[in-house]
Order: structure tokens, then C-alpha cells, then sequence
């Protein structure tokens, strides 16, 4: 008996021995590429991130400003993207609630792309009625190809109604809420406006894995080598926006009273393999 049980022990040391080693060298396999901590104050690194701006997709409430401390700024060692209940001058018409409200949408866009990598990004999201926060990849070449030819990869997104579930999720000219076929996955969290949380995305040319907090939620494994299903293999550049209203979420309306509403994110950091 107390041999059994000692080679059970041995067996088990040895195998907590070669998953720590697995994880070490599967670490090791990584290096940071791209990173932001968001330790100077002010305003986001220019040489890093650009804004869009005005009313840009899903019909959202939000205008979206460009270089305004009010809706993003970088302060306390975190990103800040504020979204307020105001209308400013060049969000037009009064008589339209587009633009009832402004915030700010960061991107790498004509900065920085990539193809394939592991990104991570800690963040503490907004919540109430209407809000809608994202971090996203989308495909360099929408210019050119179109959406949703180009590809979309959501690392994160959460719908003020429905405040305690993250949705991970991919679209492509095959699989896209338009016509109901889009492939994700979801989780539930206690309050997750209330800490912080690392929202990351692992991607290859076989696969894309998404993971909460290193929990893994969702995978998309590769299919075929047809673009309409897999647009993965060219480069995407990183989103970071507080949207309002819109398609999804506005499905249930817009608590004005819960603004202004902040969405912090402490690093973003991305890494790809040698």
C-alpha cells in the first residue's frame, strides 16, 4: 500500500513538474512586440494610437471627439475613455438624438497592425442602460475588401443591459450578425464594472482562443483556406471604444442618468512569437 501510494506521489510531482515546464517554455515562446502602460499623463501617445470620429457605425448615440481631454485621457496610470451626456457643436442637429452624447474611439489604425500575436488588455468596463464598450481587431484591408470581407475579431464586448456577461466573438463575409451566423462565446462575471480584468486573445494561423482572466471562453479553429471563412491570416488593427445606443446597445434604450461613465484600461500589451 504505501508503495502504491508513493509512486501515485512521484507520478503526480512529475506531472505538475512537466505542466509547470510546458507553461514556462510555451511563455518563453512569446515576445512583447507592442505595449502601452499608460504612464504619462496627458494626452494617449500619438505615435500610438489615432481617434475615429463623429458618428461612425450601428447607429450610436455618441459623437465621437478627436483629441479631447473630456473623453479620453490618460491619467493615474490608466487610459480613461469618458462618455458624457452632452451634444457637442459639430455633432450637428439638435432635433436628432445622434449626438446626444460624446466619447472617444482609440485606434492603431495607420499606426500599428498585425497578424497573429497574444493581446492582453486589462480593463475595468462602464456600465448602465446603453453602454457598450469594446476591444476589437479589425482587418487592414476594409478599404479595400469591405466589411466583413476584411475580418473582425472582438476580444471583449459588454451591452449595459445585459452587464454581467462578456462576449467574445468573430465575424467574416461567411459567419456575421447580419445574416445570424456569427461564431462567439460568453461569460458571466459578478460585477465586472466594479475591478479590473484581463480580456486577451491568443491568434494563429489555425485557430484564435479567447480568454477572461485566463479562463479560456471561446475558440474559432481554421476551416479552410477560403478567405469568406478565414480572413485571419492579414493584419488587423486594435480598437478600443466607449460606444452608446445602437444596434445592440440601445436594444433596450438609454439610462441618461448614469453618465458620465468611465472605461479604464490599465496596459495593453501584445506579443508574437519570433
Amino acid at each position: 500500500m504505501k508503495t502504491s501510494l508513493r509512486w501515485v506521489s512521484c507520478f503526480l510531482m512529475g506531472l505538475l513538474a512537466f505542466t509547470y515546464r510546458a507553461h514556462a517554455d510555451e511563455k518563453k515562446d512569446w515576445k512583447l512586440v507592442w505595449s502601452d502602460e499608460f504612464d504619462k499623463a496627458g494626452a494617449p501617445d500619438p505615435k500610438k494610437w489615432d481617434y475615429e470620429v463623429g458618428f461612425v457605425r450601428n447607429g450610436e448615440l455618441q459623437y465621437y471627439s478627436k483629441d479631447r481631454r473630456e473623453n479620453a485621457r490618460v491619467e493615474e496610470g490608466h487610459l480613461v475613455i469618458e462618455g458624457r451626456k452632452e451634444r457637442l457643436p459639430e455633432a450637428g442637429d439638435k432635433k436628432s438624438p445622434m449626438g446626444d452624447f460624446s466619447a472617444a474611439s482609440l485606434t492603431t489604425r495607420n499606426i500599428q497592425d498585425w497578424t497573429y500575436g497574444k493581446f492582453e488588455i486589462r480593463a475595468k468596463i462602464p456600465t448602465g442602460r446603453g453602454t457598450w464598450p469594446a476591444i476589437w481587431l479589425l482587418g487592414s484591408r476594409i478599404s479595400q475588401v469591405g466589411w466583413p470581407t476584411c475580418g473582425e475579431i472582438d476580444i471583449m464586448e459588454n451591452v449595459g443591459y445585459d452587464p454581467e456577461k462578456i462576449h467574445s466573438t468573430i465575424h467574416c463575409k461567411a459567419y456575421y450578425h447580419g445574416q445570424g451566423t456569427q461564431k462567439g462565446g460568453s461569460v458571466s462575471l459578478a460585477s465586472p464594472w466594479s475591478d479590473f480584468h484581463v480580456y486577451a486573445c491568443d491568434w494563429g494561423p489555425k485557430r484564435i482562443v479567447f480568454f477572461v482572466d485566463g479562463d479560456e471562453i471561446f475558440r474559432f479553429d481554421k476551416e479552410a483556406d477560403d478567405e469568406d471563412v478565414w480572413p485571419f491570416d492579414n493584419p488587423h488593427f486594435l480598437i478600443l471604444n466607449f460606444a452608446i445606443g445602437g444596434g445592440w446597445g440601445g436594444v433596450k434604450g438609454v439610462d441618461e442618468s448614469v453618465y458620465p461613465q468611465k472605461y479604464l484600461i490599465d496596459y495593453v500589451r501584445i506579443y508574437q512569437k519570433p
